[in-house]
């Protein structure tokens, strides 16, 4: 699975939207668009807020992460 993928999956599965993710972690609903897409990939200080967002460990957020 691709970190784009594995942001959106854990998006949806917390029923937030893209622009509510954006919000809760300070960047823009394009930003979240593109790292879902695959286009990028968010910076480690990113992450970080993402895992605190979804309220998983990291071994969850990578697992099965190519």
């Amino acid at each position: 699975m691709k970190i784009g993928q594995r942001i959106k999956d854990l998006r949806l599965e917390r029923k937030l939207s893209q622009q509510k993710l954006a919000l809760s972690i300070g960047v823009s609903q394009k930003a979240i668009d593109y790292w879902e897409r695959g286009v990028n990939e968010p910076k480690s200080s990113y992450i970080i807020l993402l895992v605190k967002v979804f309220e998983i460990s990291y071994d969850d957020f990578f697992w099965d992460i190519e």
